[in-house]
């Protein structure tokens, strides 16, 4: 994989990291003012983005595999650190829109 085809990997690694977190602060917020509609498509597009995310990898890994290889550098480590950083915060948005839920559904 060339440099420029590198760079546009880890770019499109790192926007599609911060469009899942964006979207996961937007279902929070949504879920706590009760708009759970809102929240849940918020989750949704939390979840393409991390799948577009998902799909990089995988072309990635499936290189590798063909022998390939991907020099990993500072900007390739900083990309799947933020990714990972967006799943988990993605499935904590998950676990508040349900206590919100919960929360609305006792009152």
């Amino acid at each position: 994989m060339d440099k420029d085809k590198r760079m546009q990997v880890v770019m499109g690694l790192i926007m599609a990291g911060g469009n899942a977190k964006g979207s996961s602060i937007a279902a929070i917020q949504a879920a706590k003012k009760s708009d759970f509609l809102a929240a849940e498509k918020n989750l949704t597009a939390a979840n393409q983005a991390l799948n577009q995310a998902h799909n990089v990898q995988t072309e990635m890994l499936t290189q590798e595999a063909q022998g390939q290889k991907t020099p990993v550098d500072l900007y390739l480590v900083h990309a799947q650190d933020h990714l990972m950083t967006a799943i988990a915060f993605k499935d904590l948005a998950q676990e508040f829109v349900d206590v919100y839920k919960r929360i609305e559904e006792n009152h």
